[in-house]
């Protein structure tokens, strides 16, 4: 009994998916694909089918037939289904069976059948991978039988598009690749200080003006010193278009990844206010901003910035459908509304205590904006001061804290702390050796070792934890080949942590696992960085500034 009980485990390691499924158990044999298989579908599966076919396609030069009638016997089948009684392994679980002659999926539901046919490319060799026919290769896989769901409804990444603008194929790439790690929410960080990246036909000045800058800092300056400051000269913009926004959102719903745009307020504004100064404070004529760091230009509270931004954000909400609207709210320095006549007056007329209240309320006005359409509001932990809004979700970066204060109230949480979350840290502490980044120390095994549900909460606050998300902020990655570089293997190890129960999880394991999915990051042209399996130093507790 042991005996077996080990030979399952060392072929559960063998089957290198990630993440790890829940059960999974091998059987004897293999199935061998071939340009007779046939995939059978039911009518709600039948677009998967033919999904799953596209990506069996290239490597293998088959164009299997998709129908919703059984072959004749003795050909091998590829059978989609759903099954409304498979429930109880959730909405986005699914059952996976592979014997010598047939592959059997069936899910509850279309999101977990999709999950199935990730897994199933990863049971194959990675060269399935390939866009273009791979000869001389026998397209098998071992027989197995697999139940699998996820941990946590959320299982996200981050990308900021502002400090450095990405292109549309590279977010469609981005997309893929969360989606082949059963990962399920996109946060698309769309504007900010150094540049304004989504298309508002009311306003289109925010993309005219905001989204261009007239230069870059160099490297990481010495903010004590601006004599030392050196900027590279070159000008950086781009934009999505509101066709570019449709299109990317049909990408991903396609792969049943949800995007949850940000467009923030009251601070890291600087772009929208050089694009109309109405905005700001003071009424000065300001550019995007060329440096990194907290800006202390923030937007006004005034009753026409409150119209100004929930003007935008019907825009928004007619480009994204998802439930989810996230407002920043982080890093507001209230210097400008200490000084500022108009926001003063506000507090007074609201009966405020101080400036945190009045950023509390210019929240609350959003949120009741968001609810009233249907809509949710979420933003940074920084939403708790000055008080919670009442329908918000709160993003915890600054450690759990937030997370852990905003669950105890009764609110949902996503646990994305600069700690364990933040990909745009350093990987090495031979800093040397590794592309600039914005400081810290994050290796791949902090990533792994990662509890996004903190031992204080009860069983009931616990509920309120959504799960998790990574953050690949662009201050120091210029470009779709350095954000790889920083977010890949880590965005594999957190989605094993958002995925795989807790219990089951086995660093050792994970790295066993890794080396043969690595093989299939080359193939997808990832440009991952080789991880330094073994002992660590602790994470640095240095929390530099987004």
């Amino acid at each position: 009994m042991l005996a077996a009980l080990a030979l399952a485990l060392t072929l559960d390691s063998g089957f290198a998916v990630i993440p790890r499924p829940v059960h999974l158990t091998p059987k004897a044999g293999t199935f061998t694909l071939t340009g007779a298989t046939v995939i059978t579908t039911d009518a709600a599966s039948r677009a998967l089918g033919f999904m799953l076919a596209d990506y069996l396609f290239p490597a293998t030069g088959y164009r299997l037939v998709v129908r919703s009638s059984a072959p004749p016997r003795g050909v091998p089948v590829i059978s989609l289904g759903l099954d409304s009684t498979l429930r109880t392994v959730s909405d986005e679980g699914y059952r996976l069976d592979v014997s010598r002659s047939r592959v059997t999926i069936r899910a509850a539901r279309p999101a977990g059948a999709f999950y199935a046919i990730q897994t199933l490319r990863q049971l194959f060799p990675p060269t399935i991978l390939r866009e273009a026919k791979v000869a001389g290769t026998a397209w098998t896989i071992p027989a197995v039988s697999i139940e699998d769901y996820p941990r946590f409804s959320w299982r996200g990444m981050h990308l900021d598009v502002g400090r450095h603008f990405m292109p549309k194929e590279f977010v469609k790439k981005y997309i893929d690749l969360l989606a082949f790690h059963k990962m399920n929410r996109f946060h698309w960080h769309l504007t900010e200080d150094q540049g304004w990246r989504i298309e508002i036909k009311q306003y289109p000045r925010l993309t005219l003006v905001g989204a261009w800058r007239r230069e870059t800092i160099v490297g990481r300056p010495d903010r004590r010193d601006s004599t030392s400051w050196r900027f590279d000269g070159q000008p950086h913009g781009g934009f999505y278009t509101q066709d570019d926004i449709r299109e990317i959102v049909a990408y991903a719903q396609s792969r049943f990844v949800t995007i949850v745009p940000e467009i923030e307020m009251p601070g890291h504004s600087q772009a929208a206010i050089a694009a109309y100064p109405e905005l700001g404070n003071k009424g000065d004529t300001l550019s995007p901003w060329t440096r990194w760091g907290v800006d202390e230009n923030i937007l006004n509270p005034g009753e026409q910035t409150i119209r100004f931004y929930q003007n935008v954000l019907t825009e928004v909400m007619a480009l994204f459908p998802g439930h989810w609207i996230h407002i920043g709210g982080d890093e507001a320095p209230k210097a400008q509304w200490k000084a500022s006549p108009l926001a003063q007056e506000r507090i007074r007329e609201l009966g405020l205590k101080d400036e945190d209240e009045l950023q509390s309320w210019f929240t609350r006005r959003m949120d009741e904006f968001l609810t009233a359409h249907g809509r949710s509001l979420i933003g940074w932990d920084e939403i708790l001061q000055g008080g919670l809004a009442p329908n918000a979700t709160v993003m915890s970066w600054r450690g759990i804290e937030g997370g852990i204060a905003a669950a105890r109230a009764g609110h949902d949480v996503v646990m994305a702390p600069g700690s364990h979350t933040y990909f745009d840290y350093y990987q090495s502490t031979d800093t040397t050796r590794e592309p600039l980044a914005i400081g810290g120390f994050l290796p791949l095994d902090t990533v792994y070792a990662f509890e996004p549900v903190p031992a204080e909460l009860t069983a009931d606050e616990a509920r309120h934890v959504l799960g998790a998300q990574g953050q690949v902020w662009t201050e120091y990655i210029p470009d779709p080949k350095r954000v790889e570089y920083m977010a890949f293997p880590r965005a594999c190890a957190l989605a094993e942590v958002l995925w795989t129960p807790r219990d089951e999880r086995d660093y050792a394991d994970f790295t066993r696992r890794l080396a043969t999915h690595l093989a299939r990051l080359a193939v997808l042209d990832v440009n991952y960085r080789a991880p330094s399996i073994g002992a660590t130093p602790p994470v640095s507790d240095t929390r530099p500034s987004r």
